[in-house]
């Protein structure tokens, strides 16, 4: 056995259980994950020995400095599919579907290799598959470096999918054990302990090792795989050095270009370094084309990147990422910007935004000094909504400012308009009000001054939605006639309709729920015309307004609408907001553990400090489990409404420290001081639900507050005293923890009794225990005790896959059709319902479809 395979049995009847479930129907996918050398490679490759039933598919992610799009699919051999893969405008969500089909046709092994590499849209397209995986005859095998994924990662999401969903898993490799080690150095005459103390237990060192045992141990990994090449001579060593330079490949179409014949290949093939395939030569290991690339002399890779660039133009073999690479390395600052732009223009169009970024921040790094003020802003331009589609929002405000001196510089005030007002959206995402209106003015009086109507028209329209959302509802209806008149004079339809749009959801935010269907008709519209961003702010702000108003029946259809736009048109940002709605759909749902999950994974990708949501879901599920660490939650969510300064937010970031004042008994002047201001903030059309909220928690509090005019109906109904209908009303809308804080605010030790019996439904026990005291400290002597953890019922522990499952569950799906419906195998959807109806506490199927109302699966 090869060092790489030692101590790898579990590991490896691992792949070979999945491939056998696999050839049943029940596919899988497995990512390997290890250190360089770690055997990874090895691994799978013996898996795959015998393997007489199944296709398989191999592709690898390339260590370029920026890696192309859809890299490891483009060579995969898939006569149907290159075409998509390859043509400019592919799209994952798109390229996932046909792969999908493609690779469901026939029993199929994809392989991805190297996925620290990968491109953002080649790890769409993975999650896409992994989310499907398991309804297949496929097994996704994933490898990658660990060490060399970060937080930020584009991989960080794809990994996350495979430790909570089905079918999904992870096979760690370990080094090699000195035991290990020993056995694979038996007979050798080397010292075993040696021998792991240099090599760390890493296989492919131990390898290179015992390569040539009789050699002197190296004290160096590089020197273990340098050794291979010490007998070379200078000219083939050039070329080893040369092929090092190419860290995707060595095309087989360059050999001839740069002198490579068949005796030269017959001598390298001697050192065991390199592998050769249809599509050219490549180190066998990313170690070994490492130490060889470190002998290349200072200056030598300068030459070499050049031949390599000039070969490759010699045969037209133009794929810009690559070129961009070696233009670098070349140090041709001409060629590198000229093709790190095409690169970006291929990444833009296959929505690999974080990619396309970095290309053009390399074409900016290389432009010559004699560019042209304009053509550098318009590339900074071009920048900052890459940046702001990849949620690095404080580098797309530099970029867009960094352009208004060149635009100003060259004439072009058309240019500095547009990024006056980019950066009035970007500093509401960074949660900066104070920013936003002088922007806007800018914007609005250079681009009227400049007359160029398109430019106004943009801009009138942001000046309307940002106001809109701030609560500035006279100037929002304002710009948005305006928005429309412009527009109609302009021929914009799709601005027309925004200015329509506004005009609905300002109605719609009054409480108009025939404006909400209007705005939605007009998101709809906007959709199917590929108006990508104006829908996403119709779902977006219809969702948000749902979540103030109550509206939870309604909320999760626009949720799945904006999911699946978003997902469609491969908008990154516009589906973190939109997972922030759900996840605030949940925690009013009573649905915690999914609540969490959403606002963890909107926490966890770019950072949007402009979104309160996901912390402000985070600090309430914890404060009322009893968690106990949610200050920072509640301070992040105070911060971010403070820098936004609009009425809504701080309303609903007071809520937050209300409740925990309560939870907590800590006073809190900040509390106090949001009672002051409560009748001034509380008092807009758009304010009386989050209004209604704070007032709700003031009372229990004991502070002393002006009653804003015209509450909504449960919280009137609460400070009327009608507590039972309070209860009632919050009990239809599907809202079982506001249903048992009315409950909890009447006199009736009975109601008072069933509001605790509710929380602990519910797993709030930390609201649980709140109650308690209180019931006790009145004197109600048949207080319910604190369940088990073993015998408490979990409501609200479904996660999202479960919810899915039990929505099916509630239209009266069997086990078959969900497994079809959400792309999992028969015995997993088995699994999923049994959860389920134990979670509910439910006995059956039948009582999930006749619940469906009450618990929001409708």
């Amino acid at each position: 056995m090869t060092a790489e395979l030692l101590e790898r049995d579990s590991e490896l009847e691992r792949l070979r259980d999945a491939f056998a479930a696999a050839a049943d129907g029940q596919g899988a996918g497995i990512a390997v994950s290890g250190e360089s050398g770690a055997g990874k490679s090895t691994l799978i490759a013996a898996a795959l020995e015998r393997l007489d039933e199944f296709r398989v598919l191999r592709g690898q992610c390339e260590p370029l400095q920026t890696p192309r799009p859809l890299g490891p699919f483009r060579d995969l051999g898939l006569p149907g599919i290159a075409a998509v893969v390859g043509a400019d405008d592919a799209r994952p969500a798109e390229v996932g579907e046909r792969l999908y089909a493609e690779f469901g046709s026939e029993p199929t092994v994809l392989v991805i290799e190297d996925l620290h590499w990968a491109d953002e849209a080649s790890v769409e397209i993975l999650r896409f598959l992994a989310r499907r995986v398991e309804a297949a005859r496929l097994v996704v095998v994933l490898s990658y470096r660990d060490t060399e994924i970060g937080a930020q990662h584009p991989v960080r999401a794809l990994l996350g999918d495979f430790a909570v969903l089905d079918g999904l898993s992870r096979i760690p490799l370990a080094p090699l054990s000195e035991n290990g080690v020993a056995a694979a150095v038996a007979g050798t005459g080397l010292d075993a302990h040696r021998v792991h103390a240099v090599t760390g237990g890493n296989p492919f060192f131990v390898a290179q090792v015992l390569r040539e045992p009789d050699r002197p141990l190296p004290t160096s990994v590089r020197d273990a795989v340098l050794a291979r090449v010490a007998d070379v001579d200078l000219v083939d060593l050039e070329v080893l050095q040369l092929i090092a330079c190419a860290p995707d490949r060595l095309d087989a179409r360059l050999l001839r270009l740069v002198g490579v014949d068949l005796q030269t290949l017959r001598r390298l093939d001697e050192t065991a370094l390199l592998a050769h395939d249809d599509h050219g030569l490549a180190y066998r290991h990313e170690l070994a084309r490492l130490a060889v690339e470190s002998t290349i002399p200072p200056g030598g890779a300068v030459t070499l990147h050049q031949r390599l660039i000039e070969a490759l133009e010699e045969l037209d073999l133009r794929d810009p990422a690559v070129l961009t690479h070696h233009a670098i390395a070349a140090r041709d600052s001409g060629r590198a910007a000229r093709y790190a732009r095409a690169a970006a223009a291929e990444a833009i169009a296959t929505a690999s935004n974080t990619q396309a970024a970095s290309f053009l921040e390399i074409a900016l790094s290389h432009l010559p000094s004699t560019t042209e003020p304009a053509e550098r802003a318009g590339l900074l331009l071009q920048l900052s909504l890459q940046q702001y589609l990849t949620g690095r929002i404080a580098d797309a405000i530099a970029s867009a400012r960094a352009s208004i001196p060149l635009s100003e510089a060259a004439g072009q005030p058309t240019m500095v308009a547009e990024a006056y007002s980019v950066m009035a959206v970007l500093e509401y995402h960074s949660a900066r009000r104070r920013n936003i209106d002088q922007y806007l003015a800018r914007a609005v009086k250079i681009a009227e001054e400049a007359g160029v109507p398109e430019t106004l028209v943009r801009t009138v329209f942001n000046e309307a939605f940002l106001a809109m959302i701030g609560s500035d509802l006279t100037r929002a209806l304002d710009a948005a006639a305006r928005t429309s008149a412009l527009a109609a004079d302009a021929g914009m339809a799709e601005y027309a309709t925004a200015g329509q749009l506004i005009r609905e959801l300002v109605s719609c935010m009054g409480g108009d729920r025939s404006a909400r269907a209007r705005a939605l008709e007009l998101a709809d519209v906007a959709r199917e015309r590929q108006w990508d961003e104006l829908a996403s702010r119709a779902y977006d702000t219809v969702a948000f307004v749902d979540v103030e108003q109550g509206n939870l029946r309604g909320l999760q259809e626009v949720v799945d609408a904006g999911l699946a736009h978003a997902d469609k048109r491969d908008l990154p940002v516009a589906r973190l907001w939109i997972v922030a709605a759900r996840a605030t759909l949940h925690l009013l749902a009573g649905r915690w553990n999914a609540a969490v999950e959403d606002a963890e994974s909107v926490l966890a990708g770019a950072r949007l400090p402009g979104c309160i949501h996901p912390d402000l879901v985070v600090a309430t599920v914890r404060m009322r489990r009893g968690d106990g660490d949610f200050e920072n939650n509640v301070e992040n969510t105070l911060s971010a409404a403070q820098g936004l300064d609009e009425p809504m937010r701080l309303i609903e970031a007071y809520v937050v420290l209300a409740e925990s004042m309560w939870l907590t008994g800590r006073p809190d002047q900040r509390v106090v001081d949001a009672a002051a201001r409560l009748e001034q903030l509380g008092g807009l059309p758009d304010t009386r639900w989050p209004a209604g909220h704070l007032a709700t928690w003031l009372r229990r509090l004991r502070i002393t507050f002006t009653m804003p005019a015209d509450l909504p109906e449960p919280f009137r109904a609460s400070v009327d005293g009608r507590h039972a209908e309070a209860a009632a009303w919050w009990r239809a809308a599907g809202s079982p923890f506001n249903e048992a804080m009315a409950l909890a605010d009447s006199l009736d030790p009975d109601d008072r009794v069933r509001a605790v019996m509710s929380m602990d439904r519910l797993g709030a026990v930390g609201t649980a225990d709140r109650l308690r005291r209180e019931l006790r400290l009145d004197g109600v002597a048949s207080v319910p005790k604190r369940p088990t953890e073993t015998t408490r019922a979990n409501p609200g522990g479904l996660t999202n896959r479960q919810l899915e499952v039990a929505r099916l569950l509630a239209r009266g799906l069997t086990n078959s059709e969900i497994a079809t419906e959400v792309f999992i195998s028969h015995k997993t959807a088995e699994h999923h319902v049994s959860a389920v109806l134990s979670k509910l506490g439910l006995p059956n199927r039948r009582a999930v479809v006749q619940a469906a109302g009450e618990l929001g699966l409708a």
